[in-house]
């Protein structure tokens, strides 16, 4: 009768703990960013000046986290075509769209994702270096919704695994 009690609560212990690392990865860390915080200004490179310039957005909803550089996730709507953006605007060479929450229902990564390897959506370079090896990455769809997501730069896979920074690249703070 010991030896069931035993595993009884062992058992129990690991629900209770799973239960509370599923929340906390989930839903704790993550705050909604208001729409009049600095982060919802959509920014993307300009092809001429090389500095982040504001674009129109509209509807933007996004979420952030402060435990980490690349939660933060967007959805808003432009009314500027992909035609005048593409001309305007960096071209990112490799937008990989990173999985937002279930409950952030608006950014579906797995779509946006396929939408840029067709060529149906066009990847902008939002902003480099947003923070020390991270970038902000933009997606436009024909329509004129958009999404934006920070993305680990070359500098940062580097980085971030524990090696000294590459070539080109501007040296790591004192903290990573």
């Amino acid at each position: 009768m010991t030896g069931k009690l035993l595993a009884g609560g062992i058992v129990l212990f690991a629900l209770i703990f799973g239960i509370g690392v599923y929340y906390t990865q989930v839903y704790a860390y993550y705050e909604r960013v208001s729409d009049t915080a600095p982060q919802a200004h959509v920014m993307l490179t300009s092809v001429v000046s090389g500095a982040p310039e504001e674009v129109i957005a509209d509807g933007f909803e996004g979420i952030d986290a402060e435990s980490s550089p690349i939660r933060f996730r967007a959805c808003f709507t432009t009314p500027m075509s992909l035609a005048m953006l593409s001309e305007t605007y960096v071209i990112h060479d490799d937008p990989v769209p990173l999985i937002a929450p279930g409950w952030f229902d608006c950014f579906d990564a797995k779509t946006i994702g396929a939408a840029l390897e067709s060529g149906e959506a066009l990847g902008f370079l939002g902003q480099e270096n947003i923070t020390y090896g991270v970038d902000r990455v933009v997606a436009v769809f024909p329509d004129g919704r958009g999404y934006a997501w920070n993305q680990l730069n070359h500098c940062g896979e580097v980085v971030f695994d524990g090696k000294p920074a590459p070539e080109g690249c501007p040296p790591a703070p004192e903290n990573y």
